[in-house]
């Protein structure tokens, strides 16, 4: 009798494929949402979803209103192999001449991400409006004038990396997201929150995006929030949306910042 290989992470998110192509919660429906985030987790651990999955993201452009939805859904497709240009003509029109795309922080260091996986050059005044936003304390956050957090902050790092970005606003920003780190190894989101698993996950990756190791701890805490089934908690005390938990570890346990390669 052949044993049944344990459950991944990656046949975790497998598994909550649906017929149609897209990814779903346990109990909840398909979006195209979590599906681009699906697509990159499996993308960056080396896997592939069906090819319906594509089919699903294209039928579903027209539903993504947000800036940052039309972008995640452009580096899904990318990452599929396929080339997003409607999606990609989408962003262009959000380009303002302040170099902000779309309307905040978020949007801009997601459009620069979305061009950037696209093989795409990203606009030199979009990288300016990032660094342009960079707080004193090294860190970014999602609108401008706002508290900074870890997961903008690393986004941040993985956009300007794509861009040639060097030096100084990298180390801050480092140097913002050490002082994010709890004694468990992981990362919290603000101070104070506690650690969680996707911004230990976005921390990871912005370190990679850097050329530097994690600092020690960070996968080993990652590695204690695995379940039995294969996906994620968020945090010790809670479980939710382990699709979308799960999703975002799987680029830093595969130590692969975006945009993939």
């Amino acid at each position: 009798m052949i044993a049944t290989p344990p459950p991944t992470p990656v046949s975790y998110l497998e598994s909550r494929q649906a017929s149609n192509g897209g990814f779903a919660e346990p109990g909840g429906s398909t979006s195209p949402q979590l599906t681009a985030w699906a697509v990159l987790g499996l993308r960056a651990a080396g896997a592939s979803p069906r090819p319906a999955t594509l089919s699903y993201l294209q039928s579903h452009e027209s539903d993504l209103a947000d800036a940052t939805d039309v972008e995640l859904a452009a580096m899904a497709e990318s990452a599929l192999g396929a080339h997003p240009n409607r999606l990609l003509a989408r962003i262009a029109q959000l380009e303002h001449r302040s170099g902000a795309i779309g309307p905040n922080v978020n949007s801009t260091i997601w459009g620069i991400m979305a061009l950037r996986q696209a093989g795409r050059h990203a606009p030199r005044t979009a990288v300016r409006y990032i660094l342009r936003h960079q707080a004193r304390s090294g860190g970014w956050s999602w609108y401008a004038g706002v508290q900074p957090d870890s997961n903008d902050t690393a986004a941040a790092v993985e956009a300007l990396r794509a861009t040639g970005v060097r030096g100084r606003p990298i180390r801050r920003a480092l140097a913002y997201l050490r002082r994010l780190r709890n004694r468990d190894g992981g990362f919290e989101l603000t101070p104070g929150r506690g650690s969680d698993a996707q911004s230990t996950g976005w921390a990871i990756q912005a370190f990679r995006a850097a050329g530097k190791s994690p600092p020690q701890g960070s996968l080993a805490y990652l590695k204690r929030l695995r379940r039995p089934d294969g996906s994620f908690r968020y945090s010790r005390r809670y479980v939710t949306t382990p699709v979308w938990v799960t999703a975002q570890v799987l680029p830093a346990l595969a130590r692969k910042p975006f945009p993939l390669r």
